[in-house]
């Protein structure tokens, strides 16, 4: 475990950025947890726009997005795949984050390139299942 401090900065978030634009999946993690097995999984996400995130849930935990730059939309849906809430973050119009609770189908668009997410939710990491991807 890292005792040093992670300073959360302009330049971090404009790297993060870059190394999104290069990665083949428009985006790029960082975390800020020092294990996948630590209780509270805590991460920044630079996403590009056009990056596909599948509509997904996660059964046991809430999770909170609070947008550090740029700007997104997260779609909630219903299991038919329909949609049934849209929010637009934007930290310039005061629309900063959004705790999504579990069991909640979601995704996100990604309207600003730039955009970087500060995630936390409930550890241990566990990667999705097929049963928490909507098709």
């Amino acid at each position: 475990m890292s005792t040093s401090p992670i300073l959360i900065n302009a330049s971090l978030l404009e790297q993060l950025s870059q190394e999104a634009k290069s990665n083949e999946r428009l985006r790029k993690n960082y975390n800020l947890h020092p294990t996948l097995t630590d209780p509270v999984q805590r991460l920044l996400h630079a996403l590009v726009p056009g990056t596909q995130i599948p509509i997904h849930r996660h059964p046991a935990t809430d999770e909170v997005y609070i947008l550090l730059s740029g700007r997104l939309r997260v779609f909630f849906y219903n299991e038919h795949k329909a949609i049934t809430d849209t929010f637009t973050l934007d930290p310039r119009e005061g629309q900063y984050g959004l705790q999504i609770p579990a069991g909640q189908w979601h995704t996100l668009e990604v309207v600003e390139e730039g955009s970087v997410i500060f995630e936390v939710k409930q550890g241990p990491y566990s990667p999705l299942t097929p049963s928490d991807i909507l098709e």
